[in-house]
């Protein structure tokens, strides 16, 4: 009985999983400020404007952007309350008898602040984001989006490199069969470097400057863009090419070598956040103007214009291109903002209390969205088509179904991928797919040989060894199971899901130490899971349990 309870209970694995650990208390990635400083040796101006911007200050060390504050989440019961004193901390207050009181060293910001900001703090090599932000607009915390309703503190949120990307520079690719543990610092720098867009720089200082470094204007539209596209183009979703990370993407290359996006066929591009590429793509100015508009048309990326001198800034980039317009040289003198008609804010549904610009440019303001969403069957295209390849949407739809959670596309992602893997039976990205589309399909003997040959290739897989205890477990094997979730929870311990599997394993095989120990684990990351705390605690108390060795046998 306790056996099957056990098997029903045991969650699915369908992504590659979060993970991290702590910061060497000596080290700390580098300011922008200090990393750059080498260049305002010649380029004094441009440094001085450029740690103005949003760019600059995407992120940064915690106690500089610190906000004291306390908030309280109602549905939770918790308090929450960030101060800085002896150092940067997040104390969190549960609502147990007694009351249960964690200290968290809060080490980075990650957030302009024009928005908002959050808070990493680090465990053990795990780098972790604080479960509440701070919002300009409420002048005050809140919790994260997805986590205003949570009963409970949240298990531990894990920022993996494809977060840090475009907050940090010179992310660093974390330990392999782990989505986030790092063996040093995860990023060599807080926000967004002189080198991020023009390349390695040492040459061109050895050289007092003979030595030029990436110029982005200089560049064909397909580079140039895609220095601007690797942060500021989102998709519905994205699939990295085969043996290509985009944390290898450097300025001067092409990304669509490292990446391919996709979106819904006339979908409304509003509804992203992180979607200005799209939108400027289908706007009447890009499309008059063919690839020789660029993003730095309207943004200088050295500098941010003040709130006084937004709109005239704007409205002579706008003036460039229209200015022998009689119709605009007389249209709305009064009103000299273009923007607030053609570029409106508009809210951007995945993230609360922001409001996001629309780069669509539209002709007239209030104009009807020419977009619309598929009522049914959402079609995928291609962004940046040319390189696009059938492997890439394949793994997109497969993304549909499973990030998504979109079932009616389970039967086109899995007939997409069995075409894949036709032509390539070694792609790892592939095989794991397939087997949780068939894991999702029931069908467990072909997604276990899924999995054996994700493994074969690729033997730190997470996913692939999670995912197989799943199955193992079911069959009744389940020493083997705790063996694949054991080597997997040893890098990934701060997966709760994973833990909780593995203790009730091993409690299973009669191993109530070891259970004990791994729920301890558990907790020393995700501190608010009640019941992860009673399990152990009823372990504890001996009011619970587990088999002998010799009555799992004799079962």
């Amino acid at each position: 009985m306790f056996l099957r309870r056990l098997l029903r209970a045991l969650p699915l694995f369908l992504l590659a999983v979060f993970s991290l650990r702590g910061l060497p208390q000596d080290k700390a990635a580098t300011p922008v400020r200090d990393a750059d400083a080498v260049c305002s040796q010649c380029h004094r101006t441009i440094f001085e404007t450029y740690l103005k911007t949003p760019m600059a200050n995407a992120s940064g060390l915690a106690g500089e952007r610190l906000t004291p504050g306390s908030f309280r989440h109602a549905p939770s019961g918790v308090i929450y309350t960030v101060s800085n004193q002896a150092h940067p901390t997040l104390d969190y207050t549960l609502p147990t008898a007694p009351p249960i009181k964690i200290k968290e060293r809060l080490y980075y910001f990650l957030g302009s602040g024009h928005l908002g900001l959050t808070y990493l703090y680090s465990k053990n090599g795990y780098l972790l984001e604080s479960p509440i932000a701070y919002y300009a607009n409420l002048k005050g915390y809140a919790m994260k989006p997805g986590f205003q309703r949570s009963r409970e503190l949240p298990a531990a949120l894990t920022l993996n490199p494809s977060c840090l990307r475009c907050h940090m520079s010179s992310v660093n690719k974390q330990v392999e069969g782990t989505d986030n543990l790092y063996r040093g610092l995860p990023f060599e720098y807080v926000g967004i470097t002189c080198e991020s867009c023009h390349g390695d720089s040492r040459e061109h200082v050895a050289s007092s400057g003979r030595t030029a470094v990436v110029n982005p204007v200089t560049l064909s539209p397909a580079k140039r863009d895609s220095i601007c596209s690797v942060c500021h183009l989102e998709g519905d979703t994205s699939v990295e090419r085969r043996d290509r990370s985009v944390l290898d993407f450097r300025p001067g290359a092409d990304l669509t070598d490292f990446m391919s996006y996709f979106v819904y066929a006339g979908e409304n591009t509003t509804q992203r956040a992180v979607s200005e590429i799209e939108q400027f793509q289908s706007s009447r100015c890009r499309i008059a103007s063919g690839p020789g508009m660029s993003c730095m048309t309207c943004h200088n990326p050295h500098a941010s214009p003040t709130a006084e001198e937004r709109t005239n800034f704007y409205r002579a980039k706008c003036l460039t291109c229209h200015a022998q317009d009689k119709y605009v040289a007389e249209h709305y003198v009064a009103t000299r903002d273009c923007t607030s008609c053609h570029m409106p804010k508009t809210g951007a549904q995945n993230i609360p209390h922001v409001a996001w610009t629309d780069h669509r440019i539209r002709q007239h303001p209030g104009q009807p969205d020419l977009e619309t969403v598929p009522a049914r069957t959402p079609e995928l295209i291609p962004i940046l088509a040319s390189t696009s390849k059938s492997r890439d949407l394949a793994l997109a739809y497969y993304n549909l179904v499973v990030v998504k959670g979109l079932t009616t596309e389970r039967s086109r992602a899995w007939q997409m991928l069995s075409v894949a893997e036709k032509s390539d039976p070694e792609d790892p990205a592939v095989l794991r797919a397939l087997g949780i589309i068939a894991q999702l399909n029931q069908d467990d003997a072909h997604a276990k040989t899924y999995y054996q040959d994700v493994l074969k290739k690729d033997p730190e897989n997470l996913t692939a060894a999670t995912n197989l205890g799943t199955l193992l477990a079911r069959a009744g094997d389940l020493q083997a199971a705790a063996d694949s979730w054991q080597r997997a929870f040893r890098q990934n311990a701060d997966i709760p899901a994973l833990g909780q599997n593995l203790a009730k394993a091993q409690c299973m095989l009669g191993s109530k130490e070891a259970a004990e120990d791994t729920l301890r684990t558990v907790l020393v990351y995700s501190p608010g899971m009640g019941e992860v705390r009673h399990t152990l605690t009823a372990l504890e108390d001996g009011s619970r349990s587990c088999p002998a060795p010799e009555a799992k046998e004799n079962r």
